[in-house]
């Protein structure tokens, strides 16, 4: 299971507006662009669905930017990556169908075994109840492999949802160094 660059560019921005030194100031793409070397460009389409999403502010005009929306124990990783991944199909004949909720819940921390399982379910469509899954494998019909990699599609985005963003900046004054004092970097807008 490989992410996409999306996912991996939201996580950092996150993780960036996280650890920010002074979280009430807003900061902006370029900020997060230029700390991690990655395109603006690309970064701006990202920023926006995580908006679109409820996990960043936006500020709009001369002195706008942005800033996480939420506490970062309140970002469920698992969560988020099933929100912004286009799809989880490991081979050509598997597809998946996850269900989520269309935003962020600030009471959802990712330890409620009940809200997982309610609104956060993976689930296998089956080949032959889908017509939109067309396989050029032989076997396809009987194939055992896809229950397989379903498992273990299953135990990887579990592992995701047991953490929040909390979880992945506890090293913060680590983060903070390489993000914003070591190249310069602490340009907030007030």
């Amino acid at each position: 299971m490989r992410l996409t660059n999306y996912s991996d560019y939201a996580l950092r921005s996150l993780i960036y507006l996280a650890t920010k030194p002074e979280p009430h100031l807003l900061a902006n793409i370029s900020d997060i662009a230029n700390s991690y070397h990655i395109s603006r460009s690309h970064l701006t389409k990202i920023i926006h669905q995580l908006g679109q999403l409820g996990y960043i502010d936006s500020v709009r005009g001369k002195n706008g930017g942005i800033r996480l929306a939420c506490a970062p124990k309140d970002i469920n990783l698992g969560v988020l990556i099933k929100q912004i991944e286009p799809d989880f199909n490991l081979v050509e004949c598997f597809s998946t169908d996850l269900l989520i909720n269309p935003k962020p819940d600030s009471s959802f921390n990712g330890t409620d075994d009940n809200a997982v399982a309610k609104d956060l379910s993976l689930t296998l469509i089956d080949e032959e109840a889908s017509a939109e899954v067309k396989s050029g494998c032989i076997i396809s019909p009987v194939c055992q492999l896809k229950q397989v990699f379903f498992e273990a599609l299953t135990a990887f985005i579990n592992v995701l949802e047991r953490y929040t963003l909390a979880d992945i900046i506890s090293n913060e004054a680590e983060l903070a160094e390489l993000l914003f004092y070591r190249n310069g970097l602490n340009s907030f807008v007030k």
